[in-house]
């Protein structure tokens, strides 16, 4: 007879760990090695070949507001306003959200690369007064655009912007003409009345409407409709065409009530369907047109130098501001200042007074 064997069967605690995997002996040295900088002859080379990336990144530079980020893109702005184009068209588009800008921008830049022209979209997206954060989905929104090699596209967050406008936009708009591109489209963000500052940097002004939506109204108001060159009113197909037709009778009539421009030109007024890619070509039409008479009588030229004016102005605010609230004791005042403004034991202005002394 056999004898039966004994199993003794050992039980595991639920509560015990598994052995787990060993640390490696090394550490991969290349994880800490740093990132070699790149000079700004580099930048400026790669630049004037037209190479997007070193562009994104000099544009990154630009809007950073790290102070060795700024000394080194003001570097690059000097050595690449030497060849910057001049021969080129700056042009804003602008409108109340969900008129269709990015799509109109879309299929405008497209027609625009199939002239042989190479086009910068800077889109300003809207930046969150909660969060500061911004959806920067323009790039999405353009999947046609942003995939032509003719076509380059930087969203860029508005941040505390007034005007719709990104802070670093007139220096994104030299460095794009520096790297060859000939058409600068600026789309922004879309605010209304107040959205004025775009005016200040761009050649063309170019308002989109809608119709149906009483935005008729808004048109015969004074405002944003005061300084467009043309307005195009979108969506202009389906059972919106008759309503189209309507509203551009209704705005060549308000235009009219305009005083005339010193450029001499006389507003348009255009219908399109960015969605059905129909009238586009008019509207470049009108573009042109705009170009041929105030390069003739030197607006065009005049309007560069006003444009020059402006952004030296706005750069020594901009540099001031800066200086202002980098200062130490500036820093350290405004804390309590700020406080005893909060329970009114100063006035806002006195508190102003003495931080200004300082």
């Amino acid at each position: 007879m056999k004898k039966q064997t004994k199993h003794t069967v050992t039980t595991k605690s639920a509560l015990s760990e598994n052995k787990g995997v060993e640390a490696p002996s090394t550490i991969n040295p290349k994880a800490f090695i740093k990132k070699k900088e790149i000079a700004i002859e580099t930048y400026v080379s790669e630049i004037k070949k037209g190479n997007r990336v070193y562009l994104s990144k000099a544009i990154t530079l630009i809007e950073s507001t790290n102070c060795k980020h700024q000394q080194k893109a003001n570097a690059i702005l000097k050595k690449c306003i030497a060849f910057t184009k001049k021969n080129t068209v700056r042009i804003g588009i602008t409108g109340v959200p969900g008129v269709g800008k990015s799509t109109f921008i879309e299929v405008f830049g497209t027609y625009l690369t199939t002239l042989n022209k190479k086009v910068a979209v800077l889109a300003v997206d809207p930046s969150s007064s909660v969060t500061k954060g911004s959806i920067l989905g323009d790039k999405t929104r353009m999947e046609e655009l942003v995939r032509n090699k003719n076509a380059f596209i930087r969203p860029s967050p508005s941040g505390s912007s007034l005007g719709g406008v990104a802070r670093k936009t007139r220096e994104t708009i030299m460095l794009c003409e520096a790297a060859g591109f000939d058409t600068i489209i600026i789309e922004t963000v879309g605010v209304g009345q107040s959205e004025t500052v775009v005016h200040s940097m761009v050649d063309f002004f170019l308002l989109l409407k809608l119709a149906g939506a009483g935005d008729q109204l808004q048109g015969i108001k004074r405002g944003i409709i005061e300084m467009a060159d043309a307005i195009v009113i979108n969506k202009a197909d389906g059972e919106n065409i008759s309503q189209t037709k309507l509203a551009k009778i209704e705005f060549k009539r308000a235009l009219q009530m305009y005083p005339h421009k010193i450029s001499g030109w006389i507003p348009k007024v255009s219908t399109c369907s960015a969605l059905h890619n129909t009238d586009i070509d008019a509207v470049w039409k009108i573009i042109q047109s705009y170009l041929k008479l105030t390069q003739a009588n030197t607006h065009f030229k005049d309007r560069r130098a006003s444009q020059n004016k402006f952004w030296l102005l706005q750069t020594i605010e901009d540099q001031l501001k800066i200086n202002f609230y980098s200062k130490p004791l500036v820093a350290k005042q405004l804390i309590s200042l700020t406080k005893k403004v909060e329970i009114g034991s100063i006035s806002p202005f006195d508190a102003a007074a003495i931080l200004l002394e300082l």
